[in-house]
């Protein structure tokens, strides 16, 4: 139904509003109001089409596929699925038990264990706070890296002031996390390690196994956020150890708005709920389900389970394509994090001798987004390319390139193409360049001071 409907807007559009557009994905959008004939205008920014794009870790469309699954659950099916007395809300409760399965199956965990959030964010926050709120009084200190998505940083800066100690593990200048380090650094009081599985600006996996087996080992809970893991490499909570483990709708082609936490339930862990109210999902998450949701999110994980395998062998491919693609063209590109352990889809480069705000506003015609996480308050690199001891000058360079199940090679031959010649124009008007290619060791080069 979904991709008839998309199919059907298509043919409907008017010709004078047929513009040029980049994106596979966005010749299926009807028109909106800022798209004219000769381009789209968007906050002061004028391009000939909607862009390509490759920003999958941002977040990625929703498949057709589970759309369709969604829409009676809008449209017929609208139950409660707390309702007790009638048939609207025993099919909306079947709904949600049947989802509870599609996303225990894509992680080897028993349905139980499964507890429907409003995304990865809240279920970092009743992870991290809510198991320390729970055992606070043996246990005052957690670990995690420098490298952890803002949810889960800004979850323990919230324990520092409570009263809690949080040791930020470094990691080297792959990303990865030393081993070593967090045995030595787990203490009798240590309540939770918290360590992502996949990272989502550099795309580098932790040995996320080994970090559960020293956990085990010292009996210490483990949790990790798994948002760019899920359906992108093989998560299995047996074999990780997960005590508790984050998962997102809406990066794995489902619907924003519904995320998962597991619960392991045999060793039990505890958390104390992070919102009160009709003590839905065993109390520990309060409110109604969204049974729309949560249907298309069970969805994309049966999906994923189908097609994860072709699917990183297809991105492998036109990540490889992408990478050569502009490695042949020009010198000076970095990739940031380990290529040895990385999920494909995730490519993060750095540019040499080009100013990163420029390359940014030269590439409007390509989504990606900048490693350098910049706002116009301040232009201080990305902090997770700090901790992996990037130069400051190549942090803000760096782009994050995201491909996706959706993404064909036309798209990869694009961004290619845009890339090229938009480092390329910088690099001529950089004097930096022009010395390095005249031989000159530009940091060797001792600075005046005005």
């Amino acid at each position: 139904m979904a991709s008839l409907l998309l199919r059907q807007s298509l043919t409907k559009t008017k010709p004078t509003a047929i513009i040029r557009r980049f994106s596979t994905a966005a010749a299926l959008a009807s028109p909106t109001e800022y798209e004219e004939p000769t381009g789209i205008t968007m906050k002061g920014v004028k391009i000939p089409g909607r862009p390509l794009y490759l920003d999958m870790q941002a977040t990625t469309p929703v498949d057709p596929r589970v759309l369709d699954s969604m829409l009676p659950f809008y449209l017929s099916r609208y139950g409660n699925p707390h309702s007790r007395t009638h048939l609207y809300g025993w099919e909306s409760e079947t709904a949600v038990e049947t989802a509870r399965a599609q996303v225990a199956a894509l992680i080897g965990a028993s349905p139980k264990e499964i507890v429907f959030t409003s995304g990865a964010t809240e279920s970092n926050n009743i992870s991290v706070k809510g198991v320390m709120h729970f055992y606070k009084e043996k246990k005052r200190h957690v670990i995690t890296t420098q490298t952890e998505h803002k949810c889960v940083l800004d979850s323990c800066r919230h324990l520092q002031q409570e009263g809690f100690e949080v040791t930020y593990l470094p990691v080297g200048s792959d990303g990865l996390v030393d081993l070593d380090r967090l045995r030595k650094e787990i203490r009798p009081d240590t309540g939770l390690v918290s360590i992502m599985a996949v990272n989502n600006e550099i795309g580098v996996v932790q040995p996320v196994e080994e970090i559960g087996k020293i956990c085990k080992e010292f009996n210490v809970p483990f949790h990790t956020d798994a948002a760019q893991a899920l359906g992108k490499i093989k998560v299995d909570v047996e074999k990780w150890n997960v005590s508790l483990m984050s998962l997102s709708g809406h990066k794995i082609y489902g619907p924003k708005g519904i995320g998962a936490l597991y619960m392991r339930r045999r060793p039990r862990i505890r958390v104390e709920p992070q919102m009160n109210g009709g003590g839905q999902e065993r109390g520990i998450r309060s409110g109604t389900v969204p049974t729309p949701l949560v249907v298309g999110m069970g969805t994309a994980c049966e999906l994923a389970m189908k097609e994860m395998e072709y699917d990183e062998k297809r991105i492998k491919g036109l990540q490889e394509r992408l990478l050569n693609g502009i490695r042949e063209k020009i010198d000076g590109v970095v990739v940031n994090g380990s290529m040895d352990r990385r999920y494909v889809g995730n490519l993060n480069l750095s540019f040499a001798y080009v100013e990163g705000e420029s390359l940014l506003m030269g590439l409007k015609e390509v989504a990606v987004s900048s490693g350098s996480a910049c706002t116009s308050a301040s232009l201080e690199p990305s902090y997770v390319l700090r901790a992996l001891g990037v130069d400051e000058d190549m942090a803000h360079t760096s782009i994050r390139f995201g491909i996706g199940r959706f993404t064909t090679e036309e798209e990869i031959d694009k961004a290619v193409e845009l890339t090229v010649k938009q480092v390329e124009k910088l690099r001529e008007m950089s004097p930096l360049y022009e010395m390095v290619k005249e031989g000159i060791d530009i940091k060797q080069i001792q600075w005046a001071q005005h």
